[in-house]
Order: structure tokens, then sequence, then C-alpha cells
């Protein structure tokens, strides 16, 4: 098994180098065999085997030049569990059609737990950061919306 990180606040940069090295394997080794893993559009996956699977894929298409970049961490240490959430910045992901993407802003949270190794994590979310809405609505497309002006 990969090395755990000591501290919670840790868990991003270990995630950030994971992806950086297209490393689906040790970014899923930071996750516990049975953990939760719901990214940006609601997959929902449940396991350390189909968190390995789904990076592999992202890491070699249309992630396969992108960078993960942490910001700003705050760390809710729960004693044996904390609650790590971190902005993270993402470039270079690739469009269908090839193209560059522009830059995406994300808070991706991992709950993790104090295990012998490490801080080992149990479950994840990613969320994508839309800037200027406030929820989304669904017409015919689901599309963020501000209901504030």
């Amino acid at each position: 098994m990969t090395d755990l990180p000591q501290r919670p606040e840790d868990i991003p940069a270990a995630f950030a180098a994971a992806w950086a090295a297209r490393d689906a394997k040790a970014l899923a080794a930071l996750f516990a065999e049975d953990a939760d893993f719901v990214n940006v559009v609601g997959l929902w996956w449940h396991d350390r085997a189909a968190i390995e699977r789904s990076h592999a894929y992202g890491l070699s298409t249309f992630f396969a030049e992108s960078l993960l970049t942490p910001g700003v961490i705050r760390t809710r240490d729960l004693g044996e569990v904390a609650v790590v959430s971190c902005r993270f910045t993402l470039t270079g992901q690739r469009l269908p059609d090839g193209g560059v993407a522009g830059p995406r802003r994300t808070i991706l949270t991992f709950v993790a737990r104090d295990v012998p190794q490490g801080w080992q994590v149990v479950a994840a979310q990613n969320t994508d950061v839309v800037e200027g809405a406030e929820t989304h609505v669904r017409s015919d497309v689901l599309r963020p919306a501000d209901y504030r002006r």
C-alpha cells in the first residue's frame, strides 16, 4: 500500500501528486477498500477498485495533460475522523473535440479516518464551483441559476 498522509491536511497534496503522476493506483490507495467517491456530475463510485478504474480512465484520456492545483484547505479534526475540504483549480482538461478547456475550480471534500498507517479517506465528494450561481434548475437541460437578481 502507498504511504498514507500522516496528517489529514496533507490529503489534498497527496491526491494532487497522484493526479500529476497519472497514477490512479496511488490515488486510489488514499482510500479505504469500501470508500465512496462522488464526482462533479454525481457519478458515485462505491469502492477503491471503482475509484481507481474511473480515475485511470480519466487520467489517460481527457485529464491526461491536466494539472490539479490545491488551494485553500480547511480541516475539521474530529479526533479519529477528520473532514478536509480543499479548493482545487483544474487546468488542461481536453474538450471532446480535442481542444483545451478553460480552467475549472472545484471544492473536493474528504472524510478520513486515522488508521495505524496514517489518514485514510472513507468518502469524498467533488463539487464544481459555478461563479455567479446559487443553485441549478432544470427546464430542458440542467443549468446554473441565480435568484438574487
